[in-house]
This record gives C-alpha cells, sequence and structure tokens, in this order.
C-alpha cells in the first residue's frame, strides 16, 4: 500500500496493526525488519502530516491575530 493516497489514520491504523504484529510475536525474524522498516516510514509520514497541520494551522492563526489589527 503506498502512503502517498493515505490518509493519517489509514496510516496509523496500519502501524497499530505492526505493533501489535510485534507485542504478539507474530512475525518472523526474516518479516520482523521489513516492518519495523514499513513502521519507520509510516511514523515519517505520519510526522510529515502533522507538521504540516500544525504550519497551516500556525499560519491561520497569524492572519487572524493580523486582521485584527
Amino acid at each position: 500500500m503506498s502512503t502517498k493516497k493515505e490518509t493519517y489514520s489509514q496510516a496509523m491504523e496500519r502501524l497499530e496493526k505492526i505493533v501489535r504484529q510485534i507485542d504478539n510475536n507474530e512475525l518472523e525474524i526474516d518479516v520482523l525488519a521489513e516492518k519495523i522498516k514499513e513502521a519507520n516510514e509510516i511514523i515519517a509520514f505520519c510526522t510529515e502530516k502533522l507538521t504540516k497541520a500544525d504550519r497551516e494551522v500556525e499560519k491561520l492563526l497569524q492572519e487572524k491575530q493580523q486582521s485584527k489589527e
């Protein structure tokens, strides 16, 4: 599944599934490394989404502040 068109919620669900599999020792050692790499990519994707949203909120707040002055 590509993270390009994935929503934040979908990415988090995928990450939670991987974490559950790791916690329950459901993964073969060969698959474990792949899943950890995938989890890191999901975390980076989600962090980027949050950072972008944070910047947009900050920008809106600044614009609102300036319109009051």
